[in-house]
């Protein structure tokens, strides 16, 4: 499948000087982001990108602004709701290390390591949706939605709880 939502940009070409980017999906955009993400639709998606490259420590600093408008379907009603994320991320890449390298040099796995540059190309694109999936609600309700579990037995009656049909038994 071809990318729709593709900003690629090769990491030994990039400037040591700030770049800075706008990502705006269009509607064909917004159908391949939904297809990635599995929600009934992505209404918007814009984005304002930043990245730094530091040549001489390989350590290339991405940062960023997101704004998107998705409809989710509640886990509770199973209707269809409107969810606007509004929020800034920040990754850092070491684009000199390999996961053998950083596997070595990791004693301690409690340390955030910077993500590896896998192929000396990055996608804009590709960042912008995983913030976003990072973003998702697990099991995403409507505002105000509160899921209260209604027993299908009666409290009183005893008669069928295991463990007092256990207790009855001799011994």
């Amino acid at each position: 499948m071809q990318k729709e939502f593709s900003y690629p940009l090769v990491v030994s070409e990039l400037p040591q000087s700030e770049q800075h980017y706008h990502l705006k999906a269009t509607a064909e955009n917004c159908r391949y982001i939904r297809d990635i993400l599995q929600v009934p639709e992505v209404r918007e998606v814009e984005a304002e990108i930043g990245l730094k490259n530091t040549h001489t420590t390989g350590i290339l600093k991405i940062w960023g602004h997101i704004r998107a408008k998705l409809v989710l379907e509640s886990v509770i009603s199973l209707e269809l709701f409107e969810q606007d994320y509004d929020f800034d991320f920040a990754y850092t890449y070491d684009t000199k290390a390999t996961y053998a390298s950083q596997r070595e040099q990791a004693e301690d796995w409690t340390v955030d390591l910077p993500d590896v540059v896998e192929g000396d190309t990055i996608d804009l694109g590709d960042i912008v949706i995983e913030q976003i999936a990072l973003k998702i609600d697990d099991y995403p309700r409507k505002p105000g939605e509160v899921f209260i579990f209604e027993s299908e037995f009666d409290e009183k009656d005893t008669s069928n709880r295991p463990f007092e049909v256990l207790s009855k038994l001799k011994k």
